[in-house]
């Protein structure tokens, strides 16, 4: 009888083959507040999904790290997402970010605060401000190696 795959099981493979990565952390307090901070990641990357000035993908690889040093099976969970999981496999393995998604991210982002510099930020000294930090983040996201997939 032959072996029935779920969708999952590609990214659950490739999980098990960064397991060698998971090196949890020896103090328990440490590994408790890495939990922490993670799912605090996970839930500005999610919020980042539906509000484009939060980026998403940084948040999800620092989850990752951080889950990464406290809980296997919560690295295992974020590697086995069929969303965020071949993100994360991608920066694990090859320490790069898809192209799609590095132009995706710096297009939503200048959207968003352009719209937030023209209708919401009166006073000029914040507009520039908001413009040079988005023009830095934006140059910072460009720079991290991508491939294509």
């Amino acid at each position: 009888m032959e072996e029935q795959r779920t969708p999952a099981a590609p990214a659950i493979e490739e999980a098990e083959e960064t397991n060698g990565r998971v090196r949890e952390h020896g103090s328990a307090l440490v590994r408790w507040l890495l939990v922490a901070a993670g799912v605090v990641c996970v839930v500005l990357g999610v919020i980042g999904i539906f509000l484009p000035l939060l980026p998403t993908t940084p948040f999800m690889l620092l989850a990752a790290a951080c889950f990464a040093r406290s809980s296997r099976r919560f690295h295992d969970w974020l590697l086995a997402n069929r969303t965020f999981g071949p993100l994360i496999l991608e920066w694990e393995k090859h320490r790069s970010i898809p192209r799609r998604t590095k132009l995706t991210a710096i297009a939503l982002m200048s959207l968003t605060l352009a719209v937030s510099i023209v209708f919401f930020v009166e006073p000029a000294w914040l507009q520039a401000l908001l413009a040079a930090f988005g023009v830095l983040l934006a140059v910072w996201l460009y720079r991290i190696p991508s491939r294509e997939n």
